[in-house]
């Protein structure tokens, strides 16, 4: 089973630091290329994975990151927090979205490339939302090439920084 599987790749991850595709291709009885798309997965779940090329290359987690999973067995999926939302939805400009991409901020910002931009070419996009204040920094990051949708208690918080920034920049 495919969620089984990244659990256990994160683990080893963990306890072993480096390790080479074709190694973990091996130990979980898959393809390099699954593995490949499992790190991706990984990744787009917010797991700080990187990859380093070359002799003695492979995947590892950035350092001091600790997934909180001890083992297989103790494993329990975490509790969904009820009445609240678990995706912010915006409209972004192509600049903005390219920025996003640089700065890797939000880090879970998905373009809806299915839906054609709108007459501005702004581009309908979500990105998870892991608390309140980084949500914010993640969207003031963007300035003004992005506008927040939903939820409107993110709205109204970006709204409220920006203000309260745009304050400290008045002249008295």
């Amino acid at each position: 089973m495919r969620a089984e599987r990244l659990v256990t790749t994160l683990l080893i991850l963990e306890r072993r630091g480096r390790v080479t595709a074709s190694g973990l291709a091996e130990e979980l009885e898959v393809s390099e290329r699954t593995v490949l798309r499992d790190m991706e997965s990984l990744q787009a779940a917010g797991v700080p994975i990187y990859a380093t090329r070359g002799s003695g290359g492979g995947f590892q987690l950035v350092d001091g990151y600790v997934s909180g999973l001890a083992d297989p067995e103790t494993w329990r999926p975490s509790k969904k927090r009820p009445g609240s939302p678990r995706r912010a939805r915006v409209r972004v400009s192509v600049d903005a979205s390219r920025r996003a991409a640089l700065l890797g901020r939000p880090p879970s910002l998905r373009v809806r490339r299915a839906v054609p931009p709108d007459d501005g070419g702004w581009l309908t996009a979500t990105f998870r939302l892991e608390s309140m204040e980084s949500a914010i920094g993640d969207v003031l990051a963007l300035g003004a090439g992005i506008e927040v949708l939903e939820p409107t208690t993110l709205r109204s918080a970006v709204a409220e920084r920006a203000r309260s920034i745009a304050e400290m920049y008045t002249a008295p």
